[in-house]
């Protein structure tokens, strides 16, 4: 009833909440992305997206669409894997994001282990500006972090959104002292738009604590240390949005592919590449 080829766009867009960038990601045209929505809205009956000139969002039918498009998706992969017979082989080097230590990523990644029994996959949880150095210095096959900032187009958009400051409930920042921040050390992509946009709204600021983990930065943050950056969808419980303070804009995750020896990246490296485009909207859901 459902064409895999028309739920894999409409997963894209669901990730991208771009018909343009959907086109981008999947090779094709723009007219092909809206054609293919459409032909599954037809199918469906229901409208899956809310959209006008400058916004585009799922609607309540296409949120419930996105569980089943997952599923039909996946077995029409573990189909087609099990008759070609191609058993993927060797060592895969992936390094993901602090972000994405409390999402769904885990079941991604259990997924891909139960499919790609003999890949030996490698985990590596650092920071985005770490992740990015790994991987210029060949030192990881697959990177999954957020992009450096405005004008950096390198890798797969896999999912967008805003930062924002969070803190402890009931916190309030003093617009008369300097902002006390919990922050990643150097080179944390976070820390560095953080004491970019309040150098430049000329607002005082101190380090009230450093971390290298997450965990660290949410265990002070719970403590009312201060304020941390944060990606809006993936803000931890017991923590809330904080007030007052200058916007910190876009962030972009993307997902980044290395060379080795100047070839082409492996088909283990495409294969869970594909895995994380394909479940990208579980990335922005807690576990």
């Amino acid at each position: 009833m459902y064409d895999p080829v028309q739920l894999r766009t409409f997963l894209t867009v669901a990730q991208t909440l771009s018909f343009t960038q959907a086109a981008a990601r999947l090779g094709v045209r723009q007219s092909t992305v809206s054609q293919h929505v459409r032909r599954l809205e037809e199918a469906t009956g229901r409208p899956l997206f809310s959209r006008d000139t400058h916004h585009v969002e799922l609607t309540e039918d296409g949120e419930a669409l996105l569980g089943f498009a997952r599923t039909i998706l996946e077995a029409h992969e573990r189909a087609a894997a099990f008759f070609t017979g191609t058993r993927l082989r060797g060592r895969l080097r992936f390094g993901a994001s602090e972000d994405f230590v409390l999402t769904r990523l885990p079941e991604i990644l259990e997924g891909f282990r139960h499919e790609h029994p003999e890949v030996d996959l490698e985990l590596s949880v650092e920071l985005s500006g770490t992740l990015h150095e790994r991987l210029d210095a060949g030192r990881l096959d697959l990177v999954l972090a957020k992009r450096r900032g405005p004008g950096d187009e390198r890798g797969r958009l896999v999912w967008r959104d805003r930062m924002v400051w969070i803190g402890a409930e009931g916190l309030r920042v003093d617009p008369d002292k300097p902002v006390p921040l919990i922050v990643f050390p150097p080179p944390g992509i976070t820390r560095a738009r953080a004491l970019e946009v309040l150098e430049r709204e000329g607002r005082a600021w101190r380090i009230a604590c450093t971390s290298g983990s997450l965990s660290g930065l949410i265990a002070a943050a719970r403590a009312g240390l201060g304020v941390m950056a944060h990606t809006r969808g993936l803000i931890p419980p017991g923590l809330v949005r904080v007030g007052g303070l200058p916007e910190l804009g876009p962030v972009e995750f993307a997902l980044l592919q290395g060379r080795r020896q100047g070839r082409r990246p492996t088909p283990a490296s495409d294969a869970l590449a594909a895995a994380i485009l394909s479940g990208g909207d579980r990335l922005s859901r807690p576990a």
